[in-house]
């Protein structure tokens, strides 16, 4: 790998989109959720208003039926009274009533003949209404809307009634019902401005609602295409990587069979190159193995307290030969560092990073490991003293079976996706960068803390925390200045 400057970039998360048909389908379900909850919310709007328009009609009209036939029932008593025998009793006026409960009704008494014998002064136009005396002809009363000359609409009660003498008399009361008219009809304004900005508000919340709604479901569909997608990708990227290694070994083999009553020594390219061929897959098929368990959730990680220290120091010391085979001198300088993890799969951490630093340091060169406590956790940073990475290789070299350009031969293109899914697994985070004297850094923090997630495994019971006793680091004793070689 090559590159130049000082950049960090952390392995971006993978790319998900729907498909159009999922789109569309989450799309038309959200439109479905958004016009049921619009009309719930109207039928409950036109119930409601309807109600209440119905109450305060009904209110006003039973109060004003109740005095219009209370002050009938008044009036006709005071007329009665005036009768005297059998004499046909003389026609007058009475005054309407002012500031009591009466105020603003009308009041007219007839004969048999329909004639006035009895009525309030200044009765409105239209008074008597013919219609309300047709209807009680026979007996009884009757309750009816009208608008007179003037246009005012009226409520007009009438009822037929006889004296004790038994001479038949029909008495009408009248009230102008125009405040309640126009009440109502604000009323009913504010129903139908107020219940359509309602219905609006619940459109656009149940629109807004069924978005939050369904991102679980997006996130689900998402999900499934990441999986699809990466079992794709793996499939192919697989039997890529697979070709080239049975393509030497078939030419190898047929070299063999050409030559196949030559000794074993004349021979001897094409049984390594066989060889170096089955060792190169038999890693390639650990390490798809390994990614295909973890994408199943069947590897499980194990927690148990330790020193990340220690276990640095382990897996340095195991590629000490592979380094002094490539003239590459690899430095451990670890300080105590506690961490709760699985020790098998952070020695294969350390192993992967390490080994990737000695394949890409030059002859001569030297790959450092350190291992500092850190806040909350551990850190660890391998640096080498190769040409770097190319700034536009940064953000994928994370990526499984991706390898850069000049990447040097015999790697299988997954070590550092599994390193990463093992940072992962224990809660941490993995990030590379270019050092500013040259070479690639790679910086690992794990966390001292087991924060447990769905996807966790059990850990140990009473296992939580890890500390080292406080005498493992004396306060007063000063650490060396320089690293030892491994």
């Amino acid at each position: 790998m090559s590159g130049a400057g000082v950049k960090s970039v952390e392995q971006p998360s993978a790319v998900r989109s729907l498909t159009a048909e999922d789109a569309r389908i989450l799309r038309g379900t959200r439109l479905r959720l958004m016009a049921l909850s619009g009309v719930v919310t109207l039928f409950i709007l036109v119930g409601l208003g309807a109600t209440v328009y119905t109450a305060a009609s009904s209110v006003f009209t039973n109060d004003s039926v109740s005095r219009l036939k209370s002050y009938a029932d008044t009036e006709f008593n005071v007329f009665s009274r005036l009768v005297t025998g059998t004499a046909p009793p003389t026609p007058r006026n009475i005054d309407p009533e002012f500031g009591t409960r009466n105020a603003g009704i009308f009041f007219v008494c007839l004969d048999s003949d329909q004639t006035m014998i009895y009525w309030t002064k200044y009765l409105p136009p239209g008074m008597p209404v013919a219609s309300g005396i047709n209807a009680v002809a026979k007996g009884g009363s009757d309750v009816r809307e009208v608008n007179v000359g003037t246009g005012a609409p009226l409520r007009v009660y009438t009822e037929a009634v006889a004296l004790p003498n038994g001479m038949p008399y029909v008495i009408q009361t009248a009230t102008d019902t125009s405040e309640e008219v126009n009440f109502l009809a604000m009323l009913r304004l504010v129903l139908i401005l107020g219940g359509a900005g309602a219905l609006l508000a619940a459109v656009l919340a149940g629109y807004l609602y069924a978005g939050r709604a369904l991102i679980p479901i997006r996130q689900s569909i998402e999900r499934r295409q990441a999986a699809l997608q990466r079992q794709r990708e793996f499939a192919a990227n697989a039997s890529h990587e697979l070709r080239t290694p049975l393509t030497v070994i078939g030419a190898s083999v047929e070299d063999l069979k050409r030559n196949r009553r030559s000794k074993v020594e004349d021979v001897g390219e094409a049984i390594g190159d066989i060889d170096a061929e089955v060792r190169h897959m038999t890693a390639l098929v650990e390490d798809m193995l390994l990614l295909a368990r973890t994408d199943s959730g069947v590897v499980q990680v194990e927690r148990v307290p330790l020193d990340l220290g220690d276990i640095a120091a382990e897996s340095a010391s195991m590629l000490a030969t592979l380094g002094q085979e490539r003239g590459v001198q690899v430095v451990l300088d670890p300080l105590p560092a506690p961490v709760v993890g699985d020790p098998l799969r952070l020695r294969q951490l350390v192993t992967i990073l390490v080994d990737n630093a000695i394949r890409h340091s030059p002859a001569g060169s030297t790959v450092e490991a350190r291992v500092r406590p850190a806040a909350g956790g551990a850190e660890i940073q391998v640096d080498d003293g190769g040409p770097g990475i190319k700034p536009d290789d940064l953000p994928r070299i994370f990526e499984r079976f991706w390898r850069a350009d000049d990447a040097p031969a015999g790697g299988t293109g997954l070590g550092l996706a599994i390193a990463k899914w093992i940072v992962e697994q224990h809660g941490g985070r993995i990030s590379a960068a270019n050092r500013s004297e040259g070479g690639a850094s790679f910086s690992v923090w794990l966390p001292s803390r087991h924060n447990r997630s769905a996807g966790d495994s059990v850990p140990s019971a009473g296992i939580d925390e890890f500390e080292l006793p406080e005498e493992s680091v004396p306060p007063d004793v000063d650490l060396p200045p320089a690293p030892p070689s491994v």
